[in-house]
């Protein structure tokens, strides 16, 4: 089973760099309108359509394989795991510790010195303020 996922697997990733190299020597559809007044229709290499068809074909054969390599992937890797195949059979589930009360949770020698404490009444200022 090994060696066959190896060979999906492979042919998946040429597929794929096969389709890569095909849709990057392609033209878009705007260069199709030169190529109809004779603007480099002599200067390619598979004549002025003939390109076209080729690499539009091999693209599309070479994207079939590629869905048909990620339905085999989907479906080998959802089959039943082998005991001892995951990487998380071993590890224990544990519960977050309790969290500590503030006091707890400053570090040692990271405390503050002394905190000021805001007064409770209003300072000379903010009893200037208007209230409606």
């Amino acid at each position: 089973m090994n060696v066959v996922l190896t060979v999906v697997l492979a042919l998946q990733m040429l597929s794929a760099l096969g389709m890569i190299g095909l849709i990057l020597v392609q033209h878009g559809k705007g260069a199709d309108m030169g190529a109809a007044f004779g603007s480099g229709g002599s200067g390619s290499l598979f004549g002025a359509s003939g390109g076209a068809n080729f690499l539009s074909r091999g693209t599309g054969f070479l994207a079939t394989v590629f869905f048909a390599c990620t339905l085999l992937l989907a479906y080998f890797g959802n089959a039943q795991p082998r005991s001892g195949s995951s990487v998380l059979d071993g590890a224990a589930v544990t519960a977050p510790a309790a969290v500590a009360s503030g006091a707890a949770q400053i570090p040692l020698g990271a405390a503050p010195a002394a905190v000021p404490v805001a007064p409770s009444t209003p300072a000379s200022g903010a009893a200037q303020i208007p209230t409606k």
